[in-house]
């Protein structure tokens, strides 16, 4: 029987054609069985996703059953509007979603199987260190994040508690095991979840949960996966259950990423995943792409001479009809001041020389050209500061959350337990902000009630034998409370629509009270009014939601169907940050090389690049990353938290051996992927600093160029430059030419 399209499927099929390369076209038409798209950097993996999905638009398959998933909100909000672009209001009903996000799907549909209600919280870093020093009965926050990595560690891996104690090697994991049992047992309590969870649990339930996973794997026709190089062991093994097993020669799924650009491995990520899914899927289909749209030729040759080192998946070798470009420049200094200094002459010599150029017109020289890019955020300090003495306006990329601001989370903390009453941590934070008159020892005297009782503390304030450990007047203040919070979610409930949403929100701050509470707890009016602003644009943005606009971090904005408060209330946890509308921001960009993944700037300039810091120390156990790299979800371990004990048995003792060996190359592979990820953001030039001197503590200490900048192999006698000289030429040059202008102005009035 011949299948017969509409027109407009027939109209579709040329649009979705358009602008591909033939690798493109291929990975686009493979429409069934396994894909693996081996997308080098810049070669337009977006593209072939977005055209992916409009493909199997086009052949019929219902959008509702394509699922595209990928990292960040920012990532997914930005397939949406392509998609959108390509397939018109089908892309609607596609899902496009973080792992994360698909997880919390999953949960509020079927995480009952596993004893979870659909209001589920979603546990913030502060509640989860909060509750874990509880556990561990310790009141030492930099402890409790030790555990809190370790922990996630061993989820990521897919071991619950008693597993991690069986594998413990030695005290100190056996004990971090049992705190990690009474953590659980607090989740379970509080029917909460962490973010960890979010990826273990869905797992669970598919693997656990035949008929759970049989009605998944229906509903899904087609799943394509964004950045697969960055996926561990949970989410391989989560895809897999989706798609309908591994021996299938049909199973769809389609994985886009690139080996060569995994930097996530501190976090979970494994190219275990890439390496074993040609062995999974015996039908697996490889297609390359490695023309490069971004990047000369001259950068691209430095990026594949770097990676060559590196064990290769699948070899591969970038390359660009964009022409050679400029040569890539290596930029030696003194000190790290020094280096800011010749950061900032770059920029300004390279502006000038562009607004002198007979091209200017073509090569724009605004500041947003221009991403200063280094290893950890303790390095953009002086960096900061030279720009700040030039004048120069600036970003520093994977600040503060929006989400992270005290003001945001106390407002956060009351949707939360409007959403889940069972939500203890959520409970603490609202009865408190603004206060109400209720005490610590009323609220720690109602903490062991509850423990008693085997409750939560919201279930509490309403059991009958309260006024036996309680005051009559901190019972009615308690009372009073609970009441108040049911009468809001039944409020929140039928508030439909932004325009309700936005008078709702007015009248609930109005009725707590919280602009004074904000005012009150600064000492600085200004402070306050900034935080009250902050609290506004919140306000707004649920509000735009429940309108049924989604704008995420990209500033993309698309339709939805209209909501009420409660159902917006439960997605707050998912998000990272509100909006910022970057387009309008003509700054130079200061980010840390793992946050710049993704991004591309025209002019680049890799900072700080020295032996002991790209690559980093190592020989130091733990990684470099900390908490000074990258936004706070992807934070890497706290120093020394995988470390073993000095009292280790012989299996601790193999496997410090092994990580001094295997570990070591491996880290030094990531940090090579490292540096190629930051020579690839760059579109038409690259610089490269680094310092003969660096600072250690307070002291400056004998530095040495990265091995990295040898492997660049590049050009000695055009590699080398000093960016003040040709300022100090660009200056002459305009100055001869004012003057010269002046003579001939001058002549011309004499004559």
């Amino acid at each position: 029987m011949i299948r017969r399209f509409p027109v407009k499927s027939v109209c579709m099929s040329s649009t979705v054609s358009t602008g591909l390369n033939l690798a493109q076209q291929e990975a686009v038409n493979h429409m069934h069985g396994p894909c693996l798209v081996l997308a080098g950097a810049g070669s337009g993996k977006t593209r072939v996703i977005t055209h992916k999905i409009a493909r199997l638009i086009q052949t019929g398959m219902d959008a509702r059953r394509i699922a595209a998933i990928t990292f960040t909100n920012k990532a997914a909000a930005e397939m949406r509007e392509r998609a959108k672009g390509l397939v018109g209001r089908a892309a609607r009903d596609v899902l496009i979603c973080t792992f994360h996000a698909l997880g919390v799907r999953m949960l509020r549909q079927d995480g009952q199987a596993l004893g979870l209600k659909a209001s589920f919280s979603i546990l913030d870093t502060d509640d989860i260190t909060s509750i874990l020093k509880d556990c561990g009965g310790s009141t030492d926050a930099a402890t409790a994040r030790q555990w809190q990595w370790v922990i996630s560690r061993w989820k990521n891996m897919g071991l619950n508690a008693a597993q991690a104690e069986a594998q413990a090697v030695d005290d100190n994991e056996r004990i971090t095991a049992r705190i990690m049992a009474r953590y659980e047992e607090r989740l379970s309590a509080y029917q909460s979840v962490d973010f960890d969870d979010l990826l273990g649990l869905p797992l669970k339930l598919m693997a656990d949960h035949p008929d759970v996973r049989q009605r998944w794997q229906a509903s899904l026709g087609h799943v394509l996966v964004d950045e697969y190089q960055d996926t561990n062991a949970t989410q391989y093994a989560l895809l897999k259950h989706l798609v309908g097993g591994t021996q299938r020669a049909d199973a769809r799924i389609t994985a886009v990423g690139d080996d060569d650009q995994s930097i996530y491995g501190w976090r979970g990520a494994t190219l275990d995943n890439l390496r074993q899914l040609p062995i999974d899927f015996p039908a697996l289909k490889v297609i390359k792409l490695e023309q490069n749209y971004r990047s000369t030729g001259a950068i691209l040759r430095a990026a594949n001479n770097v990676i060559r080192p590196n064990p290769k998946l699948f070899p591969k070798n970038l390359w660009s009809d964009l022409g050679e470009g400029e040569p890539v420049r290596v930029v030696d200094a003194d000190h790290e001041e020094h280096e800011a200094e010749r950061v900032v002459a770059r920029i300004q010599s390279t502006r000038a020389g562009g607004a002198d150029s007979a091209t200017a017109q073509t090569q724009s020289m605004e500041f947003r050209d221009f991403a200063v890019l280094y290893r950890a955020n303790h390095q953009a300090r002086v960096f900061e500061q030279a720009l700040r003495r030039a004048q120069i306006p600036y970003k520093v990329s994977g600040g503060q959350s929006f989400f992270d601001r005290a003001e945001i989370k106390d407002l956060c903390a009351w949707f939360r337990l409007w959403v889940n009453n069972d939500d203890d941590p959520a409970f603490l934070r609202a009865i408190t902000t603004p206060k109400r008159g209720i005490g610590h020892q009323s609220l720690q005297q109602l903490g062991v009630f509850a423990g008693k009782y085997k409750c939560s503390l919201f279930e509490s304030l309403f059991s009958s034998s309260l006024g036996s450990v309680l005051p009559a007047r901190a019972v009615g203040s308690l009372h009073e409370f609970g009441r108040y919070v049911n009468d809001l979610e039944f409020r929140a409930r039928q508030t439909l629509g932004a325009e309700a949403a936005r008078a709702f929100l007015a009248d609930w701050l109005t009725e707590i009270g919280y602009e004074q509470h904000l005012y009150d707890g600064e000492d600085s009016e200004k402070v306050a009014a900034s935080r009250w602003t902050h609290v506004m644009e919140f306000c707004d943005w649920m509000a735009a939601r429940c309108g049924g606009q989604i704008d995420d971090a990209a500033g993309v904005s698309t339709s939805t169907e209209v909501k009420h408060l409660l159902e917006v209330a439960q997605t707050i946890s998912l998000l990272s940050t509100i909006s910022e509308r970057e387009t309008d921001q003509n700054v130079v960009t200061l980010s840390t090389l793992h946050a710049s993944k993704g991004l591309e700037w025209p002019h680049v300039m890799l900072v700080g690049v020295t032996e002991g810091m790209l690559p980093f120390k190592l020989g130091d156990e733990a990684h470099p990353t900390g908490r000074a790299d990258g936004p706070r979800r992807d934070a890497g371990p706290p120093q020394g938290a995988m470390a073993p004990s000095g009292g280790s048995a012989v299996r601790a003792a193999t496997s410090v051996g092994a990580r001094s060996d295997e570990g070591l190359t491996e880290r030094l592979q990531e940090e090579r992927r490292l540096m190629y990820v930051g020579i690839t953001r760059a579109q038409r030039s690259l610089a490269v600093s680094w310092t003969r001197k660096r600072k250690k503590g307070r002291e400056m200490v004998a530095a040495q160029p990265s091995r990295f900048i040898a492997e660049m192999a590049l050009d000695v006698t055009t590699a080398k430059e000093d960016p003040r000289t040709k300022l100090r030429a660009l200056r002459a040059e305009f100055a001869k030419k004012a003057a010269d202008a002046a003579a001939a102005s001058l002549a011309a009035a004499v004559r």
